[in-house]
């Protein structure tokens, strides 16, 4: 089950980490338009904004490699990460849009169930 659960908080890891070059460095280009239905207006306008929360997207994924390099002794650390990521993926899925919760919370929450099995 520690395999599985670290295996699965990698990936939510990486799907951060994705999340932030899509909102840092991609938002204008076709790929964040088309990833995130934007109009280039809009995403002009709205670059800055997406930047910080790419910005958030890395801390959430340096928080999880951070518990991960700890090993056992960085399980808190996960469930916390984990938890916050959960928490934002519902706000985003309440707020913006519906597939947050299935691309964010969803493996999250897998990861955190997973997590808490291997305790």
């Amino acid at each position: 089950m520690t395999t599985l659960a670290t295996t699965m908080v990698i990936l939510v890891a990486m799907l951060h980490l994705y999340f932030l070059v899509l909102e840092m460095f991609f938002w204008e280009k076709p790929l964040g338009l088309r990833t995130f239905g934007l109009k280039p207006e809009f995403a002009k306008a709205s670059k800055s904004l997406a930047a910080n929360q790419g910005l958030y997207n890395g801390f959430l994924a340096a928080g999880l490699i951070w518990g991960l390099t700890l090993g056992e002794n960085g399980n808190a650390i996960k469930i916390f990460f984990l938890l916050c990521i959960i928490i934002a993926g519902i706000f985003g899925a309440l707020t913006a849009s519906r597939k947050i919760l299935y691309v964010q919370a969803l493996p999250a929450i897998i990861a955190l169930l997973l997590t808490g099995l291997s305790i």
